[in-house]
């Protein structure tokens, strides 16, 4: 695993040793959701990757030019995989690990990002109920990102609440989808 692109471009990533909880987004997948971000002109400020495990994706958007990011996982191994990789990659400035749940971090939020990253556990039944409560919370604004790794079995709807999806792809097993947060006034 490595950083595909950016200032960090190449450099090595670590994984967490407990691979069996995390199923970190591969390169290709990586690759493929940020070139679509980039094709829909995103450039995000600040980041919020939620079920970070390995922080690879988070610490690709600050490899690309994002200024912070904010990492998140109720897993100690992750949180601590994540520290090493932004230390090891000279990053620990930009990026703050929080050991917690989802749940937690949005309730209630404190900060709005550019770019939210949802990438949970495979398969996770309730994903369409945590954009929801990302939708809900606060941490969006006009314009905001959301980038959603799911299983291809998801039905991934046109809309989750305030969110609109802008663009859907597949390789193999492994999926994203794009959703753009839309203020009801702009609506």
């Amino acid at each position: 695993m490595r950083v595909i692109s950016g200032e960090a471009r190449g450099r090595p990533l670590r994984v967490p040793r407990n691979q069996a909880r995390t199923r970190p987004m591969a390169d290709k997948i990586r690759e493929a959701a940020f070139s679509s971000m980039e094709s829909l002109g995103v450039a995000p400020d600040t980041v919020l990757d939620l079920y970070a495990g390995s922080g690879a994706v988070g610490i690709e958007a600050l490899s690309r030019g994002a200024a912070s990011a904010l990492f998140v996982d109720r897993d100690r191994i992750a949180c601590q995989t994540v520290r090493r990789n932004l230390q090891d990659i000279g990053f620990e400035d930009r990026g703050r690990v929080v050991q917690t749940t989802v749940e937690r971090v949005l309730s209630p939020a404190r900060e709005q990002y550019d770019l939210i990253i949802l990438d949970p556990p495979y398969a996770d039944p309730d994903i369409i109920a945590t954009i929801e409560l990302i939708d809900a919370s606060g941490v969006a604004r006009s314009g905001s990102i959301l980038l959603l790794g799911h299983w291809p079995r998801l039905d991934v709807p046109e809309r989750v609440g305030r969110f609109h999806a802008l663009r859907r792809r597949c390789h193999g097993d492994s999926c994203f989808a794009i959703f753009e947060w839309i203020d009801r006034d702009e609506e």
